[in-house]
């Protein structure tokens, strides 16, 4: 990765979640410091990751040395402590962090951080329960991503009576009020679509709409 591409993040709280996270970003490229109070967990994180402390959430010096406004992106993964999280997300504001995102348990919790003036708020496991929430009912989707407005990104198997077809003969956009993002073909991204591009049978479809315009192409799949 280019140097100039490369980033720092920092992480409080290295649990399931926040470990994965963590783990990704070292390999995609990326710089991160991992921050938690169990020296278990450090321990556990350290291999896979630039740096890794042990520092309680409260020790208001400890914070300022890590110079908290040099990093890209502050990450609070302490959902399963509300205390702790609020704690952290405040002083991370206070002490000028860029891009801050925050982990919630709950409403409640994630009400109380956009009060913060938290960037961006994550339910991992609700997100994750949806996703799979959604794979269970049609098997044809294989993954999908909610955003805000109530638009989705879903991943899915091509339509049967898609296939052989074109965009430009189907007209997606207005016939189905969803934009295609990317067709995977075998081990090749198709990324620069255009109105003559076919369907073929066991293509995987990347597309983004409203949930209800998705819905309808899904129930098509």
């Amino acid at each position: 990765m280019a140097a100039s591409k490369r980033k720092q993040y920092i992480i409080f709280g290295v649990g399931r979640f926040g470990s994965a996270l963590a783990r990704k970003l070292c390999e995609l490229g990326h710089e991160v410091l991992a921050v938690d109070s169990s020296e278990e967990r450090v321990a556990a994180v350290s291999p896979y990751v630039t740096n890794a402390i042990q520092m309680a959430a409260n020790d208001e010096e400890a914070m300022r040395s890590l110079g908290i406004r040099n990093f890209d992106a502050v990450v609070v993964a302490i959902g399963d402590d509300f205390h702790h999280s609020i704690l952290t997300t405040i002083a991370c504001k206070e002490l000028g962090a860029r891009y801050i995102i925050s982990k919630a348990s709950d409403p409640m919790h994630a009400k109380v951080l956009v009060k913060l003036g938290v960037d961006r708020v994550v339910f991992p496991e609700r997100d994750m329960g949806e996703r799979l929430a959604h794979s269970l009912i049609n098997p044809h989707v294989l993954d999908l991503i909610s955003l805000k407005n109530d638009f989705q990104i879903a991943y899915f198997n091509c339509p049967e009576e898609w296939v052989g077809k074109s965009l430009g003969e189907l007209d997606v956009r207005k016939r189905y009020k969803v934009s295609i993002l990317a067709i995977y073909r075998q081990q090749e991204i198709i990324m620069d679509l255009e109105a003559g591009t076919r369907f073929t049978a066991h293509d995987n479809l990347l597309v983004l709409g409203h949930k209800d315009s998705v819905a309808q192409v899904e129930d098509l799949a």
